[in-house]
């Protein structure tokens, strides 16, 4: 029979622990959600500032729904580029001092599109040993030779960059969505300029939380130093959607090459101006950066009061390692007995026998529910174990 291979290699995952499934979440509030009726404190949201669910996003998405429509019509370069669009582009360029902008639907999209298209006619792709996968399938898909380097390590990558042909592209992320730690962007940039090579950075857990006014890790970094940058308004901007922040040149390429960009239909316009007021919102709500900073410290100071295995991560990312795949499940499954929502995160997102809760932290938290979090995890650690 035809596609054998297909029950095969599901029956391994399931008997790996590794088998994954949708579950429907019925409600939510960014704070709690309710799946089969039953509701769970979320540490599973990767929105950081608790801003999808707020008051204030749903007054600017009231107002912006009286002028523009959900969906665009087209793609860009037909007639799906409205005003919305070019006012949210220039508002990204103007705050993060880049030359242009470029919106996409998802960051896997947007990432795909500036590696392929960039890289189509070869040369060099070295990339963080941790970079997502949607960076390594855009590299897959080019017409570059793709090397990994050792995770934020610099003496690994500038080896490859002294062996490194033709048009060479570095690859990392701002905040790393895995480990929650951070990339060491100056020497990445250094680096790079001294091996003429172009550093591409996904910053897509740093936007909105993280750097000078929440736009991200990278945001400090002039674009002669970081020029092709790229993330995301479906963590902490509370929308969906992506934008890359590239030179003049770059975009133009981009606009007459990249696939991704030429043959889809558009960000819809009132999703636009929704993220383009929700970053307003960023900018004038710096308590939501406090409450978060807060939170992650609180929890952290929890934990390590119990000995809990954390890794060194201070980002609203709080891995905890757990390693076995199947002790990750029962663990994750006692937790949800105990009214608490939170991912086990298995090969292959992680590598073998480093599976992990990957713990979320936002500022819609209480410290009662963080108190009630670690009170959990120690209970449900002591019973798996």
């Amino acid at each position: 029979m035809a596609f054998e291979f297909v029950a095969s290699e599901l029956a391994e995952r399931r008997a790996a622990s590794l088998f994954r499934q949708c579950q429907v979440v019925e409600q939510t509030d960014g704070r709690t959600l309710v799946v089969n009726g039953r509701q769970y404190l979320n540490f599973s949201s990767n929105d950081y500032l608790g801003l999808a669910h707020s008051d204030a996003l749903k007054q600017v998405a009231t107002e912006a729904a009286q002028h523009w429509s959900t969906g665009s019509g087209a793609s860009a370069l037909v007639t799906g580029h409205s005003l919305a669009h070019a006012e949210l582009e220039d508002y990204l360029a103007e705050r993060l001092e880049r030359e242009r902008v470029l919106l996409f639907n998802s960051g896997f999209a947007a990432n795909q599109a500036l590696i392929q298209t960039l890289m189509q006619r070869g040369g060099s792709i070295l990339a963080d040993k941790l970079c997502h996968a949607s960076m390594l399938d855009g590299a897959l898909a080019s017409g570059a030779k793709l090397q990994r380097f050792a995770h934020n390590d610099m003496t690994h990558l500038a080896s490859l960059l002294q062996k490194a042909q033709g048009d060479t592209l570095v690859m990392s992320e701002g905040v790393f969505s895995m480990d929650g730690d951070v990339a060491p962007l100056e020497q990445l940039s250094l680096l790079g300029a001294q091996h003429e090579a172009l550093l591409y950075v996904d910053d897509a857990h740093g936007f909105g939380v993280s750097g000078h006014d929440g736009l991200g890790v990278a945001s400090q970094w002039a674009q002669p130093q970081l020029p092709l940058l790229m993330a995301t308004f479906g963590k902490a901007v509370g929308t969906s959607g992506a934008f890359l922040a590239v030179p003049d040149a770059i975009y133009a390429y981009l606009v007459n090459y990249a696939r991704h960009y030429i043959y889809s239909t558009a960000m819809s316009p009132l999703l636009a101006a929704i993220t383009l007021g929700s970053l307003k919102l960023i900018d004038t709500q710096a308590w939501r950066r406090d409450k978060l900073n807060h939170n992650i410290q609180f929890f952290r100071h929890l934990a390590g009061q119990q000995g809990l295995p954390l890794m060194a991560s201070q980002t609203a990312i709080q891995p905890l390692l757990i390693g076995d795949a199947k002790h990750c499940m029962a663990l994750a499954s006692k937790l949800r007995e105990q009214g608490m929502w939170l991912t086990p995160i298995r090969p292959p997102t992680v590598p073998p026998a480093s599976s992990r809760l990957r713990i979320t932290i936002s500022a819609a938290h209480t410290e009662a529910d963080i108190n009630q979090l670690i009170q959990t995890l120690v209970r449900g650690m002591t019973h798996v174990g």
